[in-house]
């Protein structure tokens, strides 16, 4: 897994990536392909994200979901920061930073988490009841969460909306924030998944059929299985055009390429032996594609949908 990100004292576009075997996080320059600095991370790393204005890397520390660590890396001095105890939060997997807070999925509590850079703390969390709550994407405005649940095989969609108090409330009583919760049934194994640029649709595939599931997020439904054969689905994003959809897979080492309008499939390539981990590249017209079976990542052309060069991080990117 990886992410782009913008700091002080580093290349004005940076690509930060994991190694899951060597228990590090790489700094890499995206126009040299050239790693900068290693950074140790703690045992399992699974996903991270920077922190928006690019100072702060956050890293999850999964340990099949039961560890309970988020590391914080100073970008700036590159070095580790300090490590956030998220108990009573088991299995911190996937994470995203909104609204200068950072959102994550907690495995082994079947629940979403926040984390305040501001306060240092915990300010907020909610179970989804489904079993491996796994990754998770967040709105611009955090009003809405999606997360996918790999082996209850469904969708959670958080919705929030401000509850105004009743007629017997104090005078000082305020609004209070409530998350509505709409599950929607996709298929076992459903995991990697992206919400469609322009915010319609969200896509998922699941890793024991292969079927991809796109969810209607107006009606919040389901409207269209696709018959994919993508078994072993890791991964699911969309080109940053919305025109293209990618899908990794960790058992055949396949990306397979979809047409988003037309729902067909474009191509497949053969990367190796498992592929995981996608980061598009938003004005590079390039994805990063890790290959953690591997030990390498392909950085693919999104003009030409061909393998350009590998970048090596460590082992299990």
């Amino acid at each position: 897994p990886a992410t782009a990100c913008n700091a002080q004292s580093t290349p004005k576009r940076t690509l930060l990536a994991l190694s899951k075997a060597n228990h590090t996080m790489s700094i890499v320059d995206p126009n040299t392909l050239k790693i900068t600095s290693t950074i140790p991370v703690g045992v399992d790393p699974h996903e991270l994200v920077a922190s928006t204005d690019g100072k702060t890397a956050y890293v999850c520390i999964y340990g099949g979901g039961s560890f309970y660590e988020i590391n914080v890396i100073d970008l700036v001095a590159k070095k580790p920061l300090r490590n956030i105890d998220t108990r009573p939060l088991y299995g911190p997997h996937d994470i995203t930073f909104v609204n200068g807070k950072a959102w994550f999925t907690a495995e082994g509590s079947k629940a979403i988490g926040r984390y305040d850079p501001g306060t240092d703390k915990l300010d907020w969390s909610m179970g989804t009841g489904q079993d491996r709550t796994h990754m998770i994407y967040v709105t611009a405005d955090g009003q809405k969460i999606y997360t996918t649940n790999i082996s209850s095989g469904t969708v959670s969609i958080l919705s929030s909306t401000l509850i105004q108090p009743g007629k017997m409330a104090p005078p000082d009583a305020k609004p209070r924030e409530e998350w509505v919760h709409t599950i929607v049934p996709t298929a076992r194994g459903s995991e990697g998944f992206d919400v469609s640029p322009n915010g319609r649709e969200l896509w998922t595939a699941a890793s024991e059929d292969g079927v991809i599931t796109i969810i209607d997020l107006a009606a919040n439904n389901s409207t269209t299985k696709i018959a994919a054969k993508v078994n072993g689905a890791n991964r699911l994003k969309f080109t940053p055009d919305g025109k293209q959809v990618f899908i990794a897979s960790l058992q055949t080492g396949e990306l397979t390429i979809y047409d988003a309008l037309s729902r067909k499939e474009i191509k497949r390539l053969k990367l190796g032996k498992g592929a995981a981990g996608i980061l598009m590249d938003p004005i590079g017209s390039r994805a990063f594609v890790a290959c953690s079976s591997d030990n390498y990542i392909a950085v693919i052309d999104l003009k030409t949908l061909t393998v350009t060069s590998r970048l090596d991080v460590g082992g299990t990117p």
